[in-house]
């Protein structure tokens, strides 16, 4: 597993590929359902997901998520996270009833888990937001922004990095649906936080 993730912090995804495929093998000798096993599924398709390998990638998450639910059952953290996982590889793939599906499961787990005042929360909220902007109900994906945004401005603090990127993904879909001017001060806030963190 180190190994597979040196790869991929190098970039060498083909070797991390390879890595995780053997540290599969290896984590099955523990038993085909157990825990190890799907945490070194989840790595493999993430790094089949970074290249953009979506036929590879899905079958990899769902048999990580299956063993998840037996070790689990439905309502944990890990479950929410290879729901999380799924449903982003749906939307880059414009399978959108699949990804609100899977993105809305995801952000009930983590709520129910975790109180609605949660990173892991805004992060859910995050993804379902780009999820409606991507299927272009900006109206959807700016209240879903917002949503992210006010928590994590309380939780990290105004000048944030996390907060700017929140704020331009906001911008964005407060620009494509005419909200010009309030696009235009998020995109200020943004900038004047990127500047503050550059020095």
């Amino acid at each position: 597993m180190q190994a597979g993730e040196a790869a991929v912090q190098r970039g060498q995804y083909a070797e991390a590929e390879q890595i995780y495929s053997v540290a599969v093998k290896k984590a099955e000798e523990f038993g085909v359902h157990d825990r190890r096993v799907a945490v070194t599924l989840a790595h493999l398709a993430q790094v089949y997901s970074t290249q953009g390998k979506f036929v590879e990638a899905e079958p990899v998450y769902l048999e990580a998520l299956k063993i998840y639910q037996e070790v689990h059952g439905e309502n944990h953290l890990d479950v929410a996270a290879m729901l999380n996982n799924l449903g982003v590889l749906h939307r880059k793939h414009g399978q959108f009833a699949d990804a609100q599906r899977l993105l809305t499961r995801a952000l009930a787990i983590k709520e129910k888990l975790l109180g609605p005042d949660h990173l892991e929360v805004a992060l859910a909220v995050s993804n379902l937001a780009a999820m409606y902007a991507a299927q272009g109900d900006g109206v959807q994906a700016a209240a879903l922004f917002a949503r992210s945004l006010a928590l994590r401005e309380k939780l990290l603090g105004a000048d944030h990095p996390d907060v700017a990127k929140n704020l331009m993904d906001y911008a964005g879909v407060l620009r494509k649906i005419g909200r010009v001017a309030e696009a235009d001060a998020l995109e200020g806030r943004a900038g004047a936080i990127r500047s503050k963190t550059k020095s």
